[in-house]
């Protein structure tokens, strides 16, 4: 969060000129409070998720996303309820210490935005909504009890992960085949939560060098393309093919299914993985250089942070961290076979990094 000095919007008593009614400032007071930018990162965690069980995104995808940015967002406004005393000494302009926004108008919104989310995640299946209901109570423990203790972060990356199995649950009603993917966020989200909490106070780079050290993992992790990814283009993976009947010739075997035999460039039978040609090779670039934006994004700032861990430069690695979760999720898309998703995915970025210039995201 933002280190500007202790004061109020003008200069003035925040409660008498607290804004009111739908005028811009108002307006711009929520969007603060609700860290709107951020929203950017959401929609990547359920597309991941239906991405890594190699199904196309269908409307529960739709719904699981709706419900995921409305969890979100819940967590947002209970955050900074939960914090407003501590934020009127270290973030005064924030909404609800500078009186822009009332702390009950903040509390009802988290609480009718949980209600969406959860409501949202019960239209995508009763699967969803077993996913989506931990999910909400993790959001919630987090901010009112688990954000200040050592519990903190590992309760911030659960909640993530879950994000994107609730993607997949919702899309095929198993997140068995996401739970890697899931893991690669959980541990991102990790070590960003554990910089973040030293954002305000700066003075320690071993928080920072071990989140740099962390992203080295995940780009190297990325970076290998797993044996059972299908190559495909049409925005989701592609069953692997059948194995074949012990004792059958491959041939005769799929003659009977009724189609012919699955050669690739070295004359690799069905049932084996064939040799990309060049959708395959258009498929391993996009891999390659989201991995490759992944690693840029989140490790630059981290090392300015380690060599000088002030809170302006450990903020922005915070900040970098929120938006290297975009390449991260297309870049998890991508590894399963689904191109077009990960396209999708990583063309909300420019919109973040746009509107991260007006609102900060920490």
């Amino acid at each position: 969060m933002s280190g500007r000095p202790h004061q109020t919007p003008l200069g003035s008593d925040p409660v008498s000129h607290r804004p009111t009614g739908n005028t811009p400032s108002h307006l711009r007071a929520w969007a603060e409070l609700l860290r709107l930018p951020a929203l950017f990162t959401v929609p990547g965690d359920a597309l991941a998720g239906a991405a890594a069980t190699g199904a196309r995104p269908t409307p529960r995808t739709l719904l699981a996303i709706c419900s995921s940015l409305c969890l979100y967002e819940a967590g947002m406004a209970l955050n900074d309820w939960a914090d407003r005393a501590e934020d009127a000494v270290e973030r005064p302009h924030r909404p609800l210490p500078s009186g822009r926004v009332r702390p009950g108008a903040a509390l009802a919104a988290a609480g009718a935005l949980t209600a969406a989310g959860l409501a949202l995640a019960a239209r995508a299946g009763r699967p969803a909504l077993t996913v989506a209901a931990p999910l909400a109570a993790t959001v919630w423990a987090y901010d009112l009890t688990l954000k200040r203790t050592a519990a903190g972060p590992l309760a911030m990356a659960t909640a993530r992960g879950l994000d994107l199995l609730l993607g997949a649950t919702a899309t095929t009603g198993s997140p068995r085949r996401a739970l890697p993917s899931a893991l690669a966020l959980s541990t991102h989200t990790l070590a960003v939560t554990a910089v973040s909490r030293r954002e305000t106070q700066g003075g320690s780079s071993s928080a920072p060098l071990a989140a740099l050290a962390v992203t080295g993992v995940l780009t190297r992790t990325l970076s290998r393309r797993p044996a059972h990814a299908p190559v495909s283009s049409n925005g989701a993976g592609t069953p692997p093919a059948r194995a074949n009947t012990a004792g059958t010739h491959p041939a005769r075997a799929n003659t009977a299914a009724g189609t012919a035999p699955i050669r690739g460039a070295r004359g690799t039978a069905a049932g084996t993985a064939p040799i990309p040609g060049a959708r395959g090779t258009a498929s391993h670039t996009l891999h390659a250089a989201l991995t490759a934006v992944y690693a840029a994004t989140a490790a630059r700032p981290l090392f300015h942070a380690v060599l000088n861990p002030s809170p302006p430069l450990t903020q922005r690695a915070v900040g970098a961290g929120i938006r290297a979760m975009i390449p991260l999720q297309a870049a998890l898309a991508a590894r399963s076979g689904a191109a077009t998703t990960a396209v999708l995915t990583a063309a909300l970025a420019p919109a973040a990094r746009k509107f991260a210039r007006r609102v900060s995201v920490t």
